[in-house]
């Protein structure tokens, strides 16, 4: 059987953490780097045998998860999320398939909201780089949308996918939305310009695209939300974007 490290980072993920961390028995490393919780989220960690728990700062999305993945044991890493969980047809596959270190793995990522699967807004397929030798690539240093690099190296997919959790309610959406926003406008403050025309636009453009050309009206009220929102943080980003670019020094 293969030897693969399973890689997360936290922080205050106690309403998907469990369901994750139980999806993962079949591995005998799994890295939780949490950065902060403040709810029950490492006590779930410390419940798991198979889990090595470790706490520090947040560096950005790409530099924390390659910050992670250098405290794996072994080289083979899964990069997973805590609001996703492994099916146990994959956990198999990953198991017992044949690695190429000179590979990386693509696989599709089954998004749900409100318990439904959904397939319209953009959300499906999805298919993103989890599966890595970390001897021979890791996240890249960006602060958001962080990606595994891929130069030079084969893409290969896998047959079975994950399941991801990440919205349960409206709520959800707009604490993300503060969160994400919030990271984009530091990020790009003083570097790159916005107006609260920009943000109109980009919103609006943002919804329609959601909506109509990736067909969300065809997923009812998940669909409307899921595009409403997509709309919003758009324009919510460029807002705090305009806002800092005025008023931080």
């Amino acid at each position: 059987m293969n030897k693969i490290s399973i890689v997360l980072i936290t922080k205050n993920a106690d309403k998907t953490l469990k369901a994750s961390l139980e999806s993962l028995s079949a591995f005998d490393d799994v890295v939780i780097y949490d950065n902060g919780s403040s709810d029950t989220s490492l006590e779930i960690a410390k419940s798991f045998d198979n889990a090595q728990l470790h706490q520090g700062e947040f560096f950005g999305f790409g530099k924390t998860k390659a910050h992670a993945v250098s405290l794996a044991k072994h080289s083979w890493v899964f990069s997973l999320d805590s609001d996703e969980t492994i099916t146990p047809e994959l956990s198999n596959e990953l198991l017992n398939m044949n690695l190429d270190e000179n590979s990386v793995y693509f696989v599709r990522r089954d998004n749900f909201y409100n318990g439904r699967h959904i397939k319209c807004c953009g959300w499906y397929p999805e298919k993103i780089v989890r599966l890595f030798n970390k001897e021979k690539t890791t996240f890249d240093d960006s602060v958001v949308h962080e990606k595994i690099d891929t130069k030079k190296l084969n893409i290969v997919d896998l047959s079975n996918p994950i399941t991801h959790h990440s919205f349960h309610s409206v709520s959800d959406f707009l604490d993300k939305i503060q969160k994400y926003s919030e990271i984009y406008a530091q990020e790009h403050k003083g570097k790159k310009s916005s107006s609260v025309l920009k943000a109109i636009l980009r919103g609006k453009s943002m919804f329609f695209k959601s909506y109509i050309i990736k067909a969300g009206w065809k997923c009812g009220f998940e669909g409307f939300v899921i595009s409403f929102f997509a709309g919003l943080g758009t324009m919510v980003k460029y807002l705090k974007l305009r806002e800092k670019n005025l008023y931080d020094s």
